[in-house]
C-alpha cells in the first residue's frame, strides 16, 4: 500500500515533537487548520481562511503556497469580486491523497477508496459478511490487499482507513463489545488494522457514521436536531443534538434496534427476545417474505418459492414498487413498528427532521408512510409541527461519506 512517509503534515505533535521546533509544530498545526476549513466549512480563499483562522493574510499566503508545493491543494479557480484582482479560489487535490473506508456488515463488506475532495474515486461490494470468529479478518486484510495493489496507482498515498462497523463501539478505547472476536487480548479492531498496515486506523458505529455523513453533506447539513435513522440489516439511530453527534457516555448510544417490542416475540441476535432489529431490519423483512412464500402467500414472488434462496432485497422492493400486495404488505408493517419506535425517539429528543437512510430507505414512499402514520398516531400533536420525514438523498453512501469525514476531521482537527 503506498503511504506518505515525507509529509509530517497527519503526523501527531508527539511524533513530530521529537523532531521539529515549536515553530514547525505551529505551522503544522496552521496547515491542518487550513485544511479543515477547505474540506468542512468551504472556506476557500486567501481572505476567508485569514478570518476564519485568524491569522495574517502573508501569513496565510505563505502556508498556502506550502500546501499546494505538497501537493495536498491546488487552485481551481477565481472568485466574484466587484473590484480590483479576483482572488483566487482553493481545493483540496483530488489526485494525491486517499482514505480507504471499510463499511462492514452482517450481510456484506463495501471497500472505498475516497479523494480528499469526498469523491469516491472506486467501490466494490463482497459477500464478506461480518462474523464474530477470529478468521474474519484475516479474510478482510486479504480482500483490502487485493483492492489497493489493484486500484490504488503509483504516486497516490492512501493516507488512513476509516471502518464502519454494527455493534457496541467505545468511542475511546474502539473496542467492539457486540463482535468480540475482532479484538485481540483487548487490543481494538482499528489498533489491529493500524498495526497491520501501518496507517492511522479509525472505526465508528455504522450508524453514527451514516449520520456523520447526513450532518456534512445530506439532509442533516446546517440542522440541530436530528434523527438519522439506519434502517439496514439491523436498525439503529443516529443523533443530532445541538449541532453535535450525540455519542453517549460510552458512545452507545442510538441503538434503537434493541429496544423491546414483543416481549413474546422472537429471539434476537443479541440474545433478547422481541427488540426492534427482529421485526422491522432488511433481514426480519427476507426471512418475512420466504416464510410467507412457504406458507401459500399470493404474490408475484412466487416464482422464487422453489429457491427462496435467490430472493434478496432489490428483488422483494421491485415487487412491492410494481404492486405485488404481499410484498406491500410485509414493507408497510415494517414502516409501521418502526415508526412506533421513532415516536418514542421523537419525545425524548424533539427532532427538526428524521432522515430514513440504509438498505431499505430504496422503498422510498412504501416506507416512509406508514411510519409518518404511525408518529402521527403514537406521538403528541406539538411534538410533529416542526417535525419533517424525509428519505436521504445519499441513500447508502452517506455511511461511506460519514466515514471519510469522521477520518479527515480526527487527522486535521487541532483542538
Amino acid at each position: 500500500m503506498s503511504t506518505s512517509k515525507t509529509e509530517y503534515i497527519l503526523e501527531n505533535d508527539v511524533e513530530v515533537n521529537s523532531r521539529e521546533s515549536v515553530v514547525d509544530i505551529k505551522k503544522n498545526k496552521q496547515k491542518k487548520g487550513i485544511l479543515y476549513d477547505i474540506y468542512f466549512n468551504d472556506k476557500n480563499t486567501i481572505a476567508e481562511l485569514s478570518q476564519s483562522l485568524n491569522s495574517s493574510i502573508p501569513s496565510i499566503t505563505a502556508l498556502v503556497d506550502e500546501l499546494v508545493e505538497e501537493k495536498w491543494i491546488s487552485e481551481t479557480g477565481f472568485a466574484i469580486s466587484r473590484q480590483g484582482r479576483r482572488p483566487a479560489i482553493y481545493g483540496v487535490n483530488p489526485n494525491k491523497n486517499y482514505v480507504l473506508v471499510l463499511d462492514i456488515n452482517t450481510h456484506d463488506t463495501r471497500i472505498a477508496v475516497l479523494n480528499l475532495k469526498n469523491e469516491i474515486v472506486f467501490s466494490q461490494v463482497s459477500d464478506l459478511q461480518l462474523k464474530n470468529n477470529p478468521s474474519f479478518l484475516e479474510t478482510l486484510f486479504q480482500l483490502v490487499d487485493n483492492i489497493v495493489e489493484q486500484k490504488v496507482s503509483k504516486g497516490q498515498d492512501v493516507i488512513a482507513l476509516g471502518v464502519s462497523i454494527p455493534g457496541l463501539v467505545n468511542k475511546k478505547t474502539g473496542i467492539n463489545y457486540t463482535y468480540k472476536s475482532l479484538n485481540s487480548q483487548d487490543v481494538s479492531l482499528s489498533k489491529l488494522i493500524e498495526n497491520y498496515y501501518n496507517l492511522p486506523t479509525f472505526v465508528i458505529n455504522d450508524s453514527k457514521a451514516t449520520a456523520f455523513g447526513e450532518y456534512h453533506f445530506g439532509l442533516a447539513k446546517g440542522k440541530s436536531h436530528v434523527l438519522s435513522v439506519n434502517v439496514d440489516w439491523g436498525i439503529g439511530l443516529g443523533i443530532v443534538i445541538n449541532g453535535e453527534i450525540f455519542d453517549g457516555a460510552s458512545g452507545f448510544a442510538g441503538e434503537l434496534g434493541h429496544i423491546q417490542v414483543n416481549p413474546d416475540g422472537v429471539l434476537c441476535n443479541c440474545g433478547k427476545v422481541g427488540c426492534l432489529d427482529t421485526i422491522t431490519s432488511a433481514s426480519s423483512l427476507l426471512k418475512n417474505i420466504k416464510d410467507g412464500l412457504r406458507n401459500g402467500h399470493v404474490s408475484k414472488l412466487d416464482e422464487y418459492k422453489d429457491s427462496l434462496e435467490n430472493i434478496n432485497l432489490e428483488i422483494v422492493i421491485d415487487a412491492a414498487q410494481k404492486g405485488d400486495g404481499f410484498a406491500i404488505d410485509i414493507i408497510h408493517n415494517i414502516g409501521l413498528e418502526l415508526g412506533k419506535g421513532l415516536s418514542i425517539a421523537v419525545h425524548l429528543f424533539n427532532p427538526q427532521i428524521i432522515i430514513i437512510d440504509g438498505v431499505l430507505s430504496k422503498a422510498q414512499k412504501l416506507i416512509v408512510n406508514p411510519i409518518e402514520h404511525a408518529i402521527n398516531k403514537y406521538c403528541l400533536t406539538d411534538f410533529k409541527e416542526d417535525l419533517s420525514i424525509e428519505i436521504s438523498q445519499l441513500s447508502e453512501d452517506a455511511k461511506i461519506f460519514g466515514v471519510h469525514a469522521y477520518v479527515v476531521e480526527a487527522l486535521l482537527k487541532t483542538a
